[in-house]
């Protein structure tokens, strides 16, 4: 075998293997990020900003019934002990 074919035939193997990884890849599912729509990436984009301002403001919430309240405890007790 001389030097080129070897060269050739190294070549036409990592073909292959790439074109198999390819497809194995497109019929589980995953794509490469050559394949990936922009406006389809920008949309999901979008839509996890939502999601992450909607976990925010939940968040807001819960610290200010956890914290809140106790808050309010303390300084009625406050009021109180005040009135005494």
């Amino acid at each position: 075998m001389s030097f080129w074919t070897a060269i050739v035939l190294i070549v036409a193997i990592v073909f292959v293997t790439q074109f198999l990884r390819e497809k194995r890849n497109a019929t589980s599912g995953h794509t490469s990020g050559a394949d990936r729509d922009p406006a389809l990436h920008a949309a999901r984009e979008q839509q996890l900003e939502g999601e992450i301002a909607d976990l925010k403001e939940r968040i807001k919430v819960l610290e200010r019934i956890a914290y809140d309240d106790r808050k309010r405890l303390g300084l009625a007790d406050e009021i109180e002990s005040l009135r005494d």
